[in-house]
């Protein structure tokens, strides 16, 4: 521990962050959005996605950009990766790619194998 009681390491595991947003009505992007979700999906399959999703507001409702973080090993691939989405190929939503160091934190998953159901802390 240094001085100030603060561990010496940190993970220093870079990701990036996509911030979507929309530029079109949410009916114009009812079109494609069977196919953002594939992508979505397939992205966590294959582990390139680290987490996804709307931020909200008080009642739970979606407001303001989306937030997709991901695993690449440059931006040039972050930004191959973002420009895949059928939501930013077909101009339904723009977005930012920001650089994010994940220093500290914690997740659990509970999981039980009789009934396969789970639960994430």
């Amino acid at each position: 521990m240094t001085e100030a009681g603060a561990p010496r390491k940190h993970l220093r595991k870079m990701l990036y962050i996509i911030f979507s947003e929309p530029t079109s009505t949410a009916d114009e992007r009812r079109a494609v959005h069977h196919e953002h979700l594939a992508h979505q999906y397939d992205l966590e399959q294959r582990g390139v996605m680290f987490a996804a999703g709307p931020f909200v507001d008080e009642a739970g409702a979606p407001s303001g950009p989306g937030m997709i973080i991901i695993r690449a090993s440059s931006e040039a691939e972050a930004r191959a990766i973002a420009d895949t989405d059928p939501y930013h190929k077909g101009g339904f939503r723009k977005y930012r790619l920001q650089r994010w160091m994940l220093n500290e934190g914690s997740f659990g998953v509970r999981l039980n194998f009789s009934d396969g159901s789970y639960a994430i802390e």
